[in-house]
């Protein structure tokens, strides 16, 4: 495996997230390699659509579709086995290849970026959730995969963490979305608080957004109960490195919340001492998950399409030996 491959996946986790950048240092080797290079590929993904770099930058929405449908053929050839034309498709190719990861789920992932490039609006929370998975909760189950696991409950589980993950990043970023054109908060939400869409960064609606922020982080919090079930039937070091990244991100949304109107004064973040506080937090939580039977998964959450188990086995790269 090409060392020059791993070197350019970490640099890309390293600018593009120093959340899950911390978290991934938690896994063994062998996993840690597989869930870098596929952050890199979605990395990549995303910084085309955005016209970015890692995250950052001035690009605009809306990229070239052609941008996009490059994408998807790029990713349906090196999931067929065809020589990847960048770093970031050999990087996807590894991954898909030793994982045995089906073709429809990097798909369902661009898909979410077809959101973007067409600028869809959101209707109801249900809407957003649906958004949520293709951005991120297909990204869950990705890694899930990566980390061995096959039953659907627990796949499942990952989804639904990876929701939370983007439903705090949404709580956080509204503003900085808005002024790129984009909204992912339901325009039902924003009839009921009375904040008119291309009006939402005014300040005099800012107490309003603030609820609004809120009630996404709220919203958030049975799918990051959710994804504490799955833990005991995740490796050891898997388990540690996803309670982690679980406790960092649900800790923005908990500091997006008490901010209220302020909350988007100044990105927020947790510093390096919150990191290594919640990863032994984050420890403990895997040990404990080892102890006792998991809490059911909580009722009434969103939940993705599964795929037909006739036809799963046939649907993608089989995993190499």
């Amino acid at each position: 495996m090409s060392d020059a491959l791993l070197e350019h996946a970490s640099r890309s986790i390293a600018a593009g997230s120093k959340s899950f950048a911390a978290a991934a240092r938690l896994f063994d080797a062998s996993t840690r390699r597989s869930t870098v290079l596929l952050y890199a590929w979605c990395r990549h993904c995303d910084d085309v659509i955005d016209g970015q770099s890692h995250g950052f930058g001035n690009g605009l929405p809306g990229a070239d579709p052609a941008c996009l449908a490059q994408l998807e053929e790029a990713t349906r050839r090196v999931c067929a086995g065809e020589p990847p034309a960048s770093p970031a498709f050999a990087a996807l190719q590894e991954v898909v290849r030793r994982h045995g990861i089906p073709e429809r789920y990097p798909l369902d992932h661009l898909a979410g970026f077809r959101m973007d490039v067409e600028g869809r609006r959101y209707h109801s929370f249900a809407d957003t959730l649906d958004y949520c998975y293709h951005v991120a909760g297909v990204v869950g189950v990705m890694m899930a995969l990566v980390m061995g696991v096959r039953d659907e409950d627990t796949l499942d589980r990952a989804c639904d963490l990876g929701l939370a993950f983007q439903l705090t990043n949404i709580a956080r970023d509204i503003l900085d979305d808005h002024a790129s054109g984009r909204l992912y908060l339901p325009a039902q939400w924003l009839d009921e608080a009375g904040i008119p869409p291309e009006a939402l960064s005014a300040p005099r609606y800012r107490p309003a957004l603030a609820h609004l922020a809120g009630r996404l982080v709220n919203a958030a919090e049975p799918y990051y109960a959710s994804a504490l079930g799955g833990l005991a039937t995740l490796p050891p070091r898997s388990a540690w490195a996803v309670a982690t990244a679980r406790a960092v991100y649900r800790q923005i949304g908990i500091r997006v919340k008490t901010a209220g109107p302020a909350a988007w004064d100044s990105r927020l973040a947790t510093s390096r001492a919150d990191k290594l506080r919640l990863a032994f937090v984050g420890g403990l939580q895997a040990l404990v998950s080892r102890l006792g039977r998991p809490s059911p998964r909580p009722a009434g959450l969103w939940t993705r399409a599964r795929p037909d188990p006739a036809t799963a086995r046939h649907a993608g790269v089989a995993a190499a030996p």
